[in-house]
């Protein structure tokens, strides 16, 4: 079973339920034990399987060095399996979800926490996984465990083992770009002709990969990309953002773009803003990160993203969908009947969970590694948070869909309503 349903049962506090599911590690009481063994030791690979039960983990960024934390990826996560084990587990077998380990966004606690889950606690699969490092990924495939998080980074692209619960939003040459960013903003200035677009991100692998993608995207939508860099600091936050805020504001042939993208985590994307702002600012400012009801608490913080449009690639928070309401329900149940602030990592843990609860479905009741494998090489489904599933297509393309918020005056609003895409080729 769930570990926390019995905290649960109690109205335990979400607290307790995200600093519970560190330390839970061993088989839930009165189950059968798992299959012994790593991937491909066991019988079928059956590792992580019993006649009752299917183990599942989770790798978190709960803390890091600047303090952003995605610590409410856990919490989406246990309260869908929560839904799932309420509604009677998968083909007659209960998720035992032993929680997320924290890595801290290290690349070395990355992979200690890969290994931890596959040889001490033998998991049959990881979701969700949610960092901005997976240095774990090359061990997770060739173990053969099936990984589940945000299709945000190449490992999710391309293995065979590992899924974006959106897709796959870093593709390789040949496959396809989500055009949700390029159109929504298009559709904000009305129009992408003779309209020019600067975008930033850190200096690591995935900010240049970043710009690479969407230096394209936006170039496919029309736009003029006037400036495009991965030249921030990747492990420690400006104190001086000057010379970037002076760059971009000459970029469009001496005068400032008419929008500012940043692919950027919120510590970034606070300093960045305040400084354009102060310069003088007044054309468009996006991310894709800061769409968080908890980042609203504190004045400085609401000032600096006043005005922002964020990226979402799930239906917002805002809707009125009966799907919508079933996600606001299980986060409450699983919050121990809380209304609790819903971030984007609630919605990633809750969809990375989601998807693989569906291809599980699909398996049957003789769920091994091989038969999960199949399984998911004919998904599809229609109608989710995410708008219509497929694989093997997901694996190497985004599902295409996405919506824009605003925040204005300390509350979130849809400015592009959510909707599909047609991608673009990467080249």
């Amino acid at each position: 079973m769930l570990r926390p349903i019995r905290t649960l049962a109690v109205a335990a506090a979400a607290l307790a339920l995200v600093s519970a599911c560190n330390s839970a590690s061993g088989p839930a009481p009165g189950a059968a034990p798992a299959a012994p063994g790593r991937a491909g030791d066991a019988p079928g690979n059956r590792r992580g399987v019993s006649d009752d039960s299917i183990k599942v983990g989770g790798i978190v960024s709960m803390t890091s060095a600047s303090g952003y934390s995605k610590k409410d990826t856990d919490l989406g996560a246990r309260a869908r399996y929560l839904r799932a084990n309420a509604e009677g587990g998968v083909n007659g077998r209960t998720i035992d979800y032993l929680g997320a380990q924290d890595d801290g966004q290290d690349p070395a606690k990355n992979m200690a926490a890969a290994r931890r889950l596959v040889q001490q606690d033998e998991v049959f699969a990881v979701a969700p996984m949610s960092s901005v490092t997976f240095s774990g990924a090359d061990f997770l495939e060739q173990e053969k465990v099936p990984t589940f998080g945000w299709g945000t980074l190449p490992s999710f692209c391309g293995p065979q083992y590992a899924y974006g619960f959106n897709g796959c939003l870093v593709p390789s040459p040949g496959g396809t770009l989500n055009q949700t960013w390029p159109e929504g903003i298009a559709q904000l200035l009305g129009g992408a002709a003779g309209r020019s677009v600067a975008v930033i991100a850190n200096d690591s692998d995935a900010g240049t990969f970043g710009i690479r993608t969407f230096r394209q995207g936006f170039a496919a939508a029309g736009f003029t990309v006037s400036y495009a860099k991965s030249s921030v600091p990747a492990t420690a936050v400006p104190s001086d953002w000057s010379a970037y805020v002076k760059e971009i504001m000459a970029s469009n042939g001496g005068k400032a773009p008419d929008a500012v993208v940043s692919v950027m985590q919120t510590p970034n994307n606070i300093g960045l803003f305040t400084a354009l702002k102060r310069a003088g600012y007044r054309g468009l400012l996006s991310d894709p990160t800061d769409y968080d009801p908890g980042l609203l608490t504190k004045d400085a913080t609401r000032q600096a993203l006043d005005g922002v449009h964020v990226l979402l690639q799930f239906e917002p928070f805002e809707s009125d969908s009966p799907r919508m309401a079933r996600f606001k329900a299980d986060v409450k149940a699983a919050a121990g009947g809380r209304d609790v602030p819903l971030s984007m990592h609630t919605m990633t843990g809750y969809m990375a969970a989601d998807l693989f609860l569906s291809i599980a479905a699909k398996a049957g009741r003789d769920l091994t590694v091989e038969s999960f494998q199949a399984a998911a090489r004919g998904f599809s489904d229609t109608g989710t948070l995410v708008g219509d599933r497929a694989l093997p297509k997901g694996q190497k393309d985004s599902f295409g869909c996405g919506a824009l918020v605003r925040l204005t005056g300390g509350t979130y609003e849809v400015s592009v309503p959510f909707r599909c895409h047609e991608p673009v080729p990467f080249a």
